[in-house]
Formats: C-alpha cells, structure tokens, sequence
C-alpha cells in the first residue's frame, strides 16, 4: 500500500466554529466495491479531512456528538460478539440503572466506547487492563506490549487508516478473541495520528458493513488478512460520511435550542442545557442544586414543545431526552 499512502489528502485549516459542519464531498463517498488500493486510501483521505475539520472546529455540541458516536459504536459491538441489545436498548440499560450497578457486559461495551469519547488519545497499561476487563477479555501478559504498539503507530510516519489497520491486526494476531479490544485501540490511533484532542468512535460501527465483504461475497475480510488495510479505508471513509451527517443533525437541533434558551424561565436550565450538549442523552428525572425532578420534567417537557429536543425513550415514564 505505499502508493496509495501518498493519495491521502493534506489537511487543511478548520471551519469557524459558527459554520455549518463540513460534509464529505459527494465524489469522496465510497459506491460499491473499491477496486484498488489507492482509490480507497484516496477516499478515506478525503473524508477524514472533512471528519478532521469538524473534529478541529469543536462546535458546543461536540460532546453529544461523540457519545452519540459511542451509542452506535457500542450497538455494533454487542452484535459482533452475538449480543441483541440495539442502541435504544443500551442507552435504557445505561440510565436506568442504579448508581454503582453493574451495566452487564453489554453495559460495560457501552462503558468502553463513551471512555473513548471522553478521554484524550493514548492509552496506558492501568488503561488497557481497564477496557479488556470492559470488553469482557481476559487479561494476558501478551496484551501488554500493545500499549508501546499504539505509542510506535502514534509517532510513525503511516497514513492514520493504515496505523489503525495496523493495530487492529496486531492485536487478532496476539489474542484472537480480542476482535474488540483491536477496534477500540483502532479509534486511538486514528486519533493520535491525525493529533485529535478526543477520539471520535467511529470504526467498529462499520465492522458489519460491505467494506469487510470479502471480493465475491465469500465471507468477511478479518483483521490482518488480505485486504484488510483497503477494507479499513473504505470504512474509514463511509464512517466519515455518517459522522459528518450525525453532525448535521445535531448543529440544527442545537441551534434550536439555543435559540429558544432566551425563553427558559426555570432555575437552573442552563446546567440542562449544558448537558445535552455534552450527553446523548438526559434523564426527566435530572436533578441538579438548583432544579427539582419536577422543575426538570416541566423544563423538558417545554423543549420537546418548542423543537428544541426529542424524547428518546418512547416510555411514558422515566423519560431520556437529547439532541
């Protein structure tokens, strides 16, 4: 693949925060099987530096974003490892526990993603024992060296689909009921190599899609096995066009709350406001110093009414709103 890495795009300068979000262009959007190597790093390139720009101009709802991004990472997850739960189904298990409950696995694969969301790029070895233990693995001395792999990719001069496909093989190499574990590092080296101040989830959620169809429908392309590096860039690329129409999504219903905020009458909406922004989701039952649960369900009650939000559970009880 040395070729193709000199295909991938150079970064340019973000947008201004107050632009809309970037979109991939139309002509860097993957349709159907990708030939070569070099169309598909070309492709991956162009859409991560729109992905890269978003990523830079870190818009207020960034934070939403990249839970919103872990939730669909952690629903792959689950379905790769033969569980059930959907996105509705984690995100219900998740808040509706109590404090200090255990999540249960699926739970726990939601907890590694929504880590990865919300810490800087980089791992250690408290941190890589930590997410094994999340993602259901038991821990092995062999695992170990990974932490110096990420660090070596991080500092290398590959192309960041490469270093992420590199990783992602290393670690099926090493332990191969570790399938999971080489996609979580996989995000945290996309990071480190494009020098992102917070992973954005993007990759396992496209662990089931064509891009690992293996040529002639005869069977999928694995971590490490032929293929693999050109499979990782055309997902890298799709994912970039969900993450960037997510993105869209988002900026207009923030933007609707935000111009409906100047409305908001009740004691402490901003700190309601300020964790939509930040959270996938919320709970009616929100509780802060200055709001009661029943001062929150009025509040969110009067933004669902508005547009500003949308309930996110379909229960008449125990409700979760968000952007």
């Amino acid at each position: 693949m040395g070729y193709a890495a000199h295909m991938i795009p150079a970064v340019v300068h973000p947008r201004a925060p107050d632009c809309p979000p970037p979109t991939v262009p139309g002509w860097a959007v993957p349709r159907g099987p990708v030939p070569s190597d070099a169309e598909a790093a070309f492709l991956a390139g162009s859409a991560l530096n729109s992905l890269d720009n978003l990523v830079r101009s870190d818009p207020p709802w960034a934070g939403a974003w990249r839970q919103r991004l872990a939730l669909k990472c952690a629903a792959t997850a689950v379905s790769v490892v033969g569980r059930t739960e959907d996105e509705a189904a984690l995100r219900d298990a998740w808040h509706l526990r109590q404090p200090g409950d255990d999540p249960g696995p699926a739970g726990n694969i939601l907890a590694a993603w929504k880590r990865l969301a919300d810490r800087s790029p980089g791992i250690d070895l408290e941190t890589l024992r930590s997410t094994a233990s999340l993602l259901g693995l038991r821990w092995g001395e062999e695992l170990a060296p990974l932490v110096d792999r990420v660090d070596d990719l991080a500092r290398s001069g590959s192309p960041a689909p490469f270093a992420a496909a590199m990783i992602a093989g290393d670690v099926q190499v090493l332990r191969p009921d570790a399938g999971l574990l080489g996609w979580w590092l996989a995000d945290q080296v996309l990071a480190l190599r494009l020098r992102w101040p917070l992973p954005a989830p993007i990759l396992v959620a496209q662990a089931r899609s064509g891009a690992f169809r293996a040529e002639g429908g005869r069977g999928r392309i694995r971590p490490g096995g032929e293929g693999f590096q050109r499979a990782v860039c055309v997902a890298l690329a799709q994912a970039a066009v969900e993450a960037c129409r997510l993105a869209g999504d988002l900026a207009g219903r923030a933007a609707r709350l935000e111009a409906v905020a100047p409305k908001l009458r009740a004691k402490g909406a901003g700190e309601a406001i300020r964790l939509l922004l930040e959270e996938d989701a919320v709970p009616g039952t929100l509780q802060t110093t200055r709001l009661s649960r029943w001062g929150a369900r009025r509040l969110f009650e009067r933004l669902e009414a508005l547009g500003a939000v949308r309930e996110l559970s379909g229960r008449p009880a125990f409700r979760l709103y968000g952007l």
